[in-house]
């Protein structure tokens, strides 16, 4: 475990985390935690692309920058949240396609993660977390954990395929047994995360709708747009915090 401090002095520290998985595979997380005694819930966040995070180099990183859900981890830490942040593990050096996501082998390595989470903080609630490519992880995992987790948040989701990998294109999002929560922003522009899919689950699952922001600052399917809640993160996670926290949460953010 490695030590390390967090941009500008915030009030809490990140440690990065690496555990035995399957047969001499390991898991790297970074943990950043709320002050001492202070967190009430877990959030385990995918994020998204290949899942490559290379935490040693993210943690030196300006902390406006990156994966929506690399980048606010200190947000949701200000939230009372413990973030874990997942990286790819070591079996998977070039990142995670969406064939691993989906398999048994990423579920396991998820699985030693909540189990590793559960010890640190006896008695929260872990919920899992991802955004665009990551929620394909954070659904997958929902569905085969079961009630070893308390719910799923899926933000900027993978709603659809493309002509390399399939997303969530074929997932039925009622076999998750846990709560589930999805966040969109009305105007993501990335061709396989279509708000419009998101509004049509409306009815069966709660959803938050984010608007405005910033103008975007990468292409559409990049962090640094409303694919990646820009300008409007402090917002987002608020929202999503609330929601783990069974607290009353806006379901329009303008």
């Amino acid at each position: 475990m490695v030590a390390l401090l967090l941009p500008f002095g915030a009030p809490c520290a990140e440690d990065i985390i690496t555990l035995p998985t399957r047969g001499g595979v390991t898991q790297s997380y970074l943990l950043t935690s709320p002050a001492s005694g202070k967190a009430q819930v877990v959030a385990i966040l995918f994020p998204g692309g290949a899942g490559k995070t290379d935490l040693e180099r993210e943690t030196a990183r300006k902390p406006d920058r990156g994966n929506f859900l690399v980048r606010t981890r200190q947000l949701f830490a200000g939230q009372a949240v413990a973030a874990a942040v997942m990286d790819a593990p070591s079996d998977q050096p070039a990142g995670m396609d969406d064939q691993f996501r989906l398999g048994e082998a990423h579920t396991q390595d998820i699985e030693k993660v909540v189990a590793d989470v559960k010890k640190r903080f006896p008695g929260l609630p872990v919920f899992l977390v991802g955004t665009s490519r990551g929620t394909v992880s954070a659904a997958s995992a929902g569905k085969r954990l079961g009630k070893e987790i308390d719910g799923v948040v899926l933000t900027s989701t993978l709603f659809l395929a493309n002509k390399r990998q399939q997303g969530l294109s074929n997932f039925d999002y009622s076999t998750i047994p846990s709560p589930l929560l999805f966040v969109h922003h009305v105007n993501d522009g990335c061709n396989v995360t279509p708000y419009a899919s998101a509004k049509r689950l409306s009815d069966r699952f709660p959803l938050v709708s984010v608007s405005g922001g910033l103008p975007p600052q990468s292409e559409p399917c990049e962090a640094m747009s409303a694919h990646g809640y820009i300008g409007k993160e402090p917002e987002t996670v608020e929202a999503i915090a609330k929601w783990m926290l069974k607290q009353p949460y806006p379901r329009e953010i303008n």
